[in-house]
């Protein structure tokens, strides 16, 4: 314990070492050497080192050998994702290619239905299908309802 030079005890606090000042602990801000920063520092920087270390992966498609890095890793683990890569970047891209033009692209291409306007009664095409029970209106129709409505 640290004492003044009138033998009392040092306003700096009870603990050895500890450089936080009354005017530091009242703001919050701690000074940069402080014993709680380089403690909370030193437990960040240990568990960074012990679980995120650069790895070698090998690619499953080509069987290459890339490198999954600490910064990588930390991205997963932020992320909450439980498994690491498969594939290397070239590999993921080819992959996302060829997955991108499968039947999902194709189900996302547009529709053009034949019905008939239910204001005008027009006969139009809409670019879905229409569902029983809701209106289904002319481009002209639709854009008169849809400037009405923004008036």
């Amino acid at each position: 314990m640290r004492r003044t030079a009138h033998g009392g005890p040092s306003p700096q606090g009870k603990h050895e070492g500890d450089s936080t000042s009354p005017a530091t602990k009242r703001t919050g801000i701690l000074p940069p050497g402080s014993a709680v920063v380089r403690r909370y520092t030193g437990v960040w920087e240990r568990l960074f080192q012990m679980e995120f270390q650069d790895k070698v992966i090998k690619c499953v498609d080509c069987g290459t050998e890339f490198v999954f890095t600490a910064g990588e890793q930390l991205f997963f683990h932020d992320k909450q994702f439980k498994n690491e890569p498969k594939r290397c970047k070239s590999c993921k891209a080819k992959r996302v290619a060829v997955v991108g033009s499968g039947p999902q692209s194709q189900s996302s291409t547009k529709t053009e239905t034949r019905t008939n306007c239910s204001q005008c009664g027009k006969e139009t095409t809409v670019p879905f299908r229409p569902t029983q029970g809701r209106p289904v209106l002319c481009r002209e129709c639709f854009q008169q309802a849809r400037r009405s409505a923004s008036a």
